[in-house]
């Protein structure tokens, strides 16, 4: 059972993955800026949903945006891990409809340092839905307060952080952190702490490599310095690793 669970969370992962790179194309653009109708040769972008599914791919042109086997091989890897950690319980529904969320999350904020609030927030609201309708089910191994109460604390705590600092996190972090909160609080407080440690010292080593780089290229000059760093993509691989633990400690 666990064997074949962990095969069809797999494809399931690897399918919803070839629906990212054109959303994640669309969705690249820069503050302020409308999002993308039209391939870099400058078609219309077309497919299911009105252009918004499927592998970024031009007839005229050829592929564009992030390389589809690399997203699907990436949701179907975690969906899969994530699948022999929690078992045929009512949240793993949850868990993988976030993951080709939160892979288009990341692929976008690294490509443009941005985080839209057309995922962000649908992401919040539906994991604290979803996570709702799991929570009665007796074989369900946590709390939905919990939840709710992790999204609001994560939440807030990165709210603090930026306005610590403004200028090294966005407000789009900030909004991501309710989100990733809720799957963390849903195993308590322990893990949730966890998961947001394991992310906040990912980006934190990351960043400081990126620092150590930019000053050995910069000789001198802090005009490289100045660039903002992704903080997006660590948040979440530190949730992933969080609610893998949480999974695996639930009785």
């Amino acid at each position: 059972m666990p064997l074949m669970l962990m095969i069809s969370a797999a494809v399931y992962g690897g399918a919803a993955g070839l629906l990212v790179p054109r959303p994640a194309y669309r969705l690249a653009v820069e503050p302020g800026e409308a999002w993308r109708a039209d391939c870099p040769g400058g078609h219309p972008v077309t497919g299911p949903a009105r252009g918004w599914l499927g592998p970024g791919r031009c007839r005229a042109c050829g592929p564009y945006g992030p390389r589809a086997v690399v997203t699907a091989l990436v949701s179907a890897v975690a969906c899969a891990v994530l699948a022999a950690a929690t078992g045929a319980r009512p949240e793993l529904a949850v868990w993988l409809a976030v993951v080709p969320v939160a892979v288009l999350l990341a692929v976008v904020d690294w490509r443009v340092r941005r985080l839209p609030d057309v995922l962000t927030l649908p992401l919040a609201a539906g994991a604290v839905l979803l996570l709702g309708l799991a929570a009665p089910s007796a074989r369900a191994a946590g709390s939905w307060g919990g939840a709710v109460l992790g999204g609001l604390a994560l939440g807030g705590f990165y709210y603090v952080l930026y306005r610590i600092n403004p200028e090294g996190m966005g407000l789009g972090d900030v909004k991501l952190a309710f989100g990733l909160g809720v799957p963390l609080g849903w195993y308590g407080w322990a893990i949730l702490i966890t998961g947001a440690f394991a992310g906040l010292l990912l980006g934190s080593l990351y960043g400081c490599g990126l620092l150590l780089r930019r000053s050995v290229r910069a000789e001198g000059r802090n005009d490289g310095l100045k660039q903002a760093m992704p903080y997006g993509p660590f948040m979440i691989i530190g949730v992933f690793l969080g609610v893998l633990l949480g999974a695996a400690a639930a009785p």
